[in-house]
């Protein structure tokens, strides 16, 4: 039967390229609602080249409102589902090609998309089509339910499976091979304070940084009023030689602006970056500011989030698993003034944690410091490796990739964290930079076609 698969898929380059190409030309951001486009014109648009490309190659469409779009292989009961999305993240800056045109320069090809999510979900489409025309014999059927809300929510998956079971298995290709099985439990509280101005000289006037919850700062910007530039520069330079994150004085000795320009990452992988508030808010507990509240809270967030603590040791709540590894923290996002503020840390914590050992802990010590505190304990999400499910993914992966199969656990959230017994199975790979969600956006030819090799050879293995 794998070599069938193999045989089928060769040569399919051309096809496949062509296939995916009129969906990286469609501009599918989440847009303005409407009857029929929830998420907007784009995704509505998106969904329905999806539908027609699938019925083309035989396959039997429908769709739950405009949410999703439902491609079935056969009339039998359902045995997997596989969850792809077509609707893409914003174009942002930096392309060096149109990024709603599927370029392709030998195996690799560059748009919106081709990674996050079109080209997977076009690999998982065309995987269903080999098995139909291979005529292999399946008594369970295989349906690919296309999203068009992944990026923004997943309203889309919550809408269809608020009437729709599950499947006994459930993969999404939305993510990186071999197999991910355990997603961190997330709890990203918003926290504030308000209080009375208290205007003397010198003080801190005001501090903004961060973009939201789930992005390690590159960026964050303080003023203070009534200090000596050299003092406040030379306080900088200080901090830059411990953090490597730079920073820029202007303005006079009425006001100084700071602007700290560390590097994003994402808030799973904090140490991938140099978080500019942190490192700001550690140049600011060096200057001799005038005892404020304002300063005083810096000086507490400087305590709970020491610039380089990923590890949330300073807050109390680090901690471990053998399933999981260590919790991740990032402070993200802080909007300071001088009668208030509010800030807000996204925690990717271990399976182990719980109510007790880190939403009361971090309650605790904010409520010691006079401030509010609000947020949830989002759940980890966890399969059991030793499962026949994840057996037959990995041997799958093995035999078509030549590569060992394990299961990793990561800190961020997949499309399928909230699906009973859901993994993440492809179609990326670790090492390969994609620029997911960046410009010049890629994927490569041959890892999505291994990709819906090795789809096919799941629902051969799965549904017969």
């Amino acid at each position: 039967m794998n070599e069938m698969i193999k045989a089928w898929f060769a040569g399919k380059e051309d096809e496949f390229v062509d296939a995916l190409a009129p969906l990286v030309a469609i501009d599918s951001t989440t847009g303005t609602p409407a009857p029929g486009a929830p998420f907007g014109e784009g995704p509505a648009k998106a969904l329905k080249a999806a539908l027609e490309l699938a019925q083309s190659w035989g396959l039997k469409t429908s769709e739950d409102d405009g949410y999703v779009g439902l491609v079935d292989l056969n009339d039998h009961e359902d045995q997997l589902h596989v969850l792809a999305h077509l609707d893409v993240v914003g174009i942002g800056d930096g392309w060096e090609t149109d990024p709603f045109t599927l370029v392709r320069d030998g195996d690799m090809i560059y748009g919106r998309g081709t990674d996050d999510d079109k080209g997977p979900a076009v690999a998982a489409m065309m995987a269903m089509r080999c098995v139909k025309e291979l005529g292999l014999p399946l008594t369970k059927n295989v349906k690919l339910v296309l999203g068009t809300d992944e990026e923004t929510g997943s309203r889309d998956i919550e809408h269809y499976y608020a009437h729709a079971p599950y499947a006994p298995n459930s993969v999404t290709p939305d993510a990186e091979f071999p197999v991910i099985n355990v997603e961190k439990a997330r709890y990203a509280p918003e926290f504030a304070a308000t209080w009375e101005k208290v205007d003397v000289l010198p003080r801190l006037v005001s501090v903004k940084g961060g973009i939201r919850a789930n992005v390690a700062p590159g960026h964050c910007t303080a003023e203070v009023a009534g200090l000596d530039a050299a003092a406040v520069k030379a306080a900088c330079a200080s901090v830059t030689e411990k953090t490597g994150v730079e920073f820029v004085v202007s303005g006079d000795a009425q006001t100084l602006t700071i602007q700290a320009n560390g590097a994003e990452a994402h808030a799973s992988t904090p140490d991938e970056g140099k978080n500019a508030i942190t490192a700001l808010v550690e140049v600011l507990c060096q200057l001799p500011l005038g005892d404020t509240p304002a300063f005083d809270t810096v000086k507490k967030l400087h305590q709970v989030f020491p610039f380089g603590d990923n590890s949330g040791k300073a807050l109390g709540v680090a901690q471990e698993d053998e399933i999981s590894g260590a919790l991740t923290l990032t402070f993200s996002v802080l909007n300071l003034n001088e009668t208030g503020f509010n800030g807000q840390f996204d925690i990717r914590a271990s399976v182990c944690a719980n109510e007790e050992n880190l939403v009361k802990v971090t309650e605790n010590t904010f409520a010691g410091f006079g401030w509010s505190c609000k947020g949830e304990l989002d759940a980890a999400h966890v399969v059991d490796p030793d499962s026949e499910f994840i057996h037959a993914l990995l041997d799958c992966y093995t035999e078509f990739s030549g590569e060992k199969g394990y299961c990793v656990a990561i800190g961020g959230g997949t499309y399928v964290h909230d699906i009973p017994g859901g993994v993440a199975f492809g179609a990326g790979e670790f090492g390969f930079d994609s620029h997911l969600h960046g410009a010049n956006e890629r994927a490569r030819i041959s890892r999505l076609l291994m990709t819906a090799q090795i789809y096919a050879a799941v629902i051969a293995r799965l549904c017969a």
